[in-house]
């Protein structure tokens, strides 16, 4: 267990770092001497409003996050930014404005991924697993998603609330081979085993 925590830990420090690096790149861009006459473009200031705002999340500060999100979007708006914008609601307990960027999110790309499972996630937050499942089925569905292994562990989580044990631990076996370093999914499946749940 104590493998596992060191591992978040270590993952919570590289992703501050990283977002360190992000910063001072940013930085060192923006002091390199530009042409005058030319302004950003609304998609260029989308996306640099959408890095400062995926910066800020990172460090915890959620409310500055918040701010950049909803300015990618008065820019240009994406599903990125609907979605990473309701990421950041999430973290100061705002769950259901963080399911309506879900939602704006998915009528702007129906293919993205992330909103999906987001939502399901919300719905689990909510105490409301079974409204959950069936984003989660579309998340995995989804045409553009890096990381199919989410939604499929978020679904053995839901299936394993409700007693349906066989189930949930298809759905962390499919989620490792997404990811087969997934430490969730590896985490549910040694409490499974430690239940005496081995070859259902």
């Amino acid at each position: 267990m104590v493998k596992f925590v060191g591992l978040d830990r270590a993952r919570r420090r590289c992703a501050w770092w990283l977002g360190c690096l992000l910063a001072l790149a940013c930085a060192v861009a923006l002091a390199q001497p530009r042409d005058e006459a030319r302004e950003l473009t609304p998609v260029e200031r989308a996306r640099a409003a959408w890095q400062a705002g995926y910066l800020f999340h990172l460090l915890g500060d959620y409310e500055h996050a918040i701010d950049r999100f909803r300015a990618s979007i008065a820019a240009h708006p994406t599903a990125e930014a609907h979605t990473f914008l309701g990421w950041s609601l999430s973290h100061l307990g705002k769950l259901e404005e963080a399911i309506a960027e879900c939602q704006i999110a998915i009528g702007v790309d129906p293919d993205f991924g992330n909103p999906y499972n987001d939502i399901g996630v919300y719905l689990i937050g909510l105490g409301r697993p079974e409204e959950a499942s069936p984003w989660l089925e579309k998340a995995i569905a989804a045409k553009r998603y890096c990381c199919y292994q989410f939604p499929h562990y978020n679904l053995g989580r839901v299936l394993l609330a409700q007693g349906r044990i066989a189930e949930a631990k298809r759905a962390f076996e499919r989620a490792l081979e997404h990811d087969p370093a997934y430490v969730p999914a590896l985490m549910a499946l040694e409490y499974l085993k430690r239940r005496g749940v081995q070859g259902l």
